[in-house]
């Protein structure tokens, strides 16, 4: 399957591997998905799975061992004028202040830098102009990377952690910026996070890695709908037939997320959808018990 050749695909890949050193393991191994474009995607996964190495390949600051990348139906490339990217450790330059960073972000993005959207986020309201971006902590650093990303009103966003250093109310804050900002534009977003329940509420789309290769990929809907939990009477015997993902035995019973085969569930047994939470920790819980499922989006 070649994950490459949909018109509508703001980020793909095709058999991407990664690797940083001669005969050193693969960061991803025959990595492929593809993200439609307009969605809002968690890029999920353990540490190591590779979720910052593809939001560089993405971004264009790494090239793929082997496979191939396509972002906005090219290839990536640093300086991508719709492309925006927050790493993690929020590359700034430290001697400047925040009033000279922002006015950077312009002149970097002439013709479609939001200067509004950038001065909401980490205006005079938040910093005092000549603050050094050197002084500031872990979290307002955040603000105005974040603010940088917004401000270049790109077509795809790549996000890696964005609210990590922030506090719970400036997390409320800017994501209800964000999201505001993607309503606005259709901007597409990807962006990796290890607090699953917040991505549920924010994200439609959902990338889960594991050891560098892809285990789901699609709507979060249609990736929940699915998988099933169920609960039933008897022993763990009862789910031939169907993918098990995790089971336990629970009195006298059995509890299970599944995959059905597509076969009526027998009429005894409780089923209910999983949560986003049950459903990815359930797959990180168990990597050799199940297979990848990429779900492309409806034609």
């Amino acid at each position: 399957m070649s994950y490459l050749t949909s018109p509508d695909a703001a980020l793909a890949a095709d058999g991407v591997s990664k690797r940083y050193r001669r005969g050193g393991p693969d960061v991803l191994d025959g990595c492929g998905f593809t993200v439609p474009a307009g969605v809002v995607c968690a890029l999920v996964g353990p540490n190591g799975a590779g979720k910052s190495t593809l939001l560089e390949l993405a971004a264009g600051l790494q090239r793929p061992t082997s496979g191939s990348v396509t972002v906005l139906g090219g290839p990536p490339h640093a300086g991508h004028p719709k492309v925006a990217y927050l790493a993690q450790h929020r590359p700034l330059f430290t001697r400047f202040t925040v009033a000279e960073t922002l006015r950077l972000g312009a002149r970097l993005n002439p013709g479609n830098w939001d200067v509004r959207l950038a001065e909401r986020i980490a205006g005079p309201a938040h910093f005092h102009s000549k603050e050094r971006v050197g002084n500031l902590s872990g979290g307002e650093r955040t603000r105005i990377g974040l603010a940088l990303a917004l401000g270049k009103r790109a077509d795809l966003l790549l996000l890696d952690e964005p609210m990590a250093d922030l506090d719970v109310l400036a997390r409320q804050e800017l994501m209800g910026l964000l999201m505001a900002h993607v309503a606005d534009t259709g901007t597409t977003v990807v962006m990796s996070s290890h607090i699953i329940s917040e991505l549920a509420d924010t994200c439609d789309h959902l990338l889960l890695l594991d050891e560098g290769s892809t285990r789901l990929c699609g709507g979060i809907d249609d990736v929940t709908a699915s998988h099933a939990v169920v609960t039933f009477a008897g022993g763990p015997e009862r789910l031939a037939g169907h993918t098990v993902i995790e089971s336990r035995l629970v009195g006298r019973g059995t509890s299970a997320l599944i995959r059905p085969s597509g076969a009526p569930l027998p009429a005894d047994w409780e089923v209910r959808t999983p949560s986003l939470d049950e459903l990815v920790l359930a797959h990180l819980g168990t990597p050799d018990t199940s297979i990848p499922l990429i779900k492309e989006p409806a034609a």
